[in-house]
């Protein structure tokens, strides 16, 4: 797989979340879109989206509720792409959502493999591959980001590190579509800074590559050791997304 498969099959996964065309991610002028529903769609997604921006760089494709096309399409023809998805000027946006009992929840940035720097990165630890049915005592709140108790029928793979038969570090990850796997990864906090997670994420996006699956990464701009992970790991910036939720929503995951 090359590096331009990768990024077709992410724009083209990213089209199918959007509601739109592969191609409205390469134009200069931005593209709104209505939210729908969609099957194939990333499956911890929830459908339509009220607000979605999506940029992959040379513009943002906008998927929202037809109530706020208008809104949305005047906020982010007004501002350079870069600062559409960036504060003070998403505060602009932010104050148009009020009426609609909505405000911005998500901030998120993606990673891809470059298929000329990943390659399994060596470990101080024993490490082992964890086919499907290998990991189930460990839906721990310690291997929190590695699997997910709530969807854990996409659980499909993961690589463990080992001090003495006991687990220090997780990487997993999740059949969120049909041709991209997501991958997460924890490591115990008193094995941190030994380059584990770094080598467990190199070494599950290898073998997920092996079975002709695209392997992503996600995080917070905020996450800087995550984003560090991830670019150690032989990732690279791909795209980013901000995502809008309804209060009763943001509020239910601050409690």
């Amino acid at each position: 797989m090359t590096n331009k498969e990768i990024m077709r099959i992410a724009l083209q996964q990213s089209a199918i979340d959007s509601n739109c065309s592969i191609d409205d991610f390469r134009k200069t002028e931005n593209i709104i879109v209505i939210s729908e529903k969609n099957s194939d769609a990333r499956r911890y997604l929830e459908l339509p989206f009220y607000c979605d921006l999506t940029s992959y760089g040379s513009n943002i494709v906008a998927s929202v509720s037809e109530e706020l096309v208008d809104i949305v399409s005047e906020y982010i023809n007004k501002f350079p792409v870069e600062h559409c998805l960036e504060t003070p000027n998403l505060h602009v946006l932010m104050e148009r959502l009020k009426d609609f009992q909505l405000n911005i929840c998500f901030m998120a940035e993606y990673f891809l493999p470059d298929m000329d720097s990943i390659k399994p990165l060596a470990c101080n630890y024993e490490t082992k591959i964890l086919e499907e049915g290998m990991f189930e005592e460990y839906y721990l709140p310690e291997w929190s980001n590695a699997l997910c108790n709530d969807r854990k029928q996409l659980d499909k793979l993961a690589v463990g590190a080992y001090d003495r038969g006991k687990l220090i570090g997780l990487a997993g990850c999740s059949a969120d579509c049909d041709t991209m796997w997501q991958i997460g990864v924890d490591v115990l906090p008193e094995y941190r800074q030994q380059g584990i997670a770094s080598s467990l994420t190199s070494i599950l996006a290898s073998e997920v590559l092996d079975r002709n699956i695209v392997p992503f990464y996600c995080c917070a701009w905020s996450n800087i050791k995550s984003a560090r992970n991830a670019v150690k790991s032989g990732f690279r910036p791909a795209w980013v997304q901000v995502t809008a939720k309804t209060n009763d929503f943001i509020a239910n995951m601050n409690k």
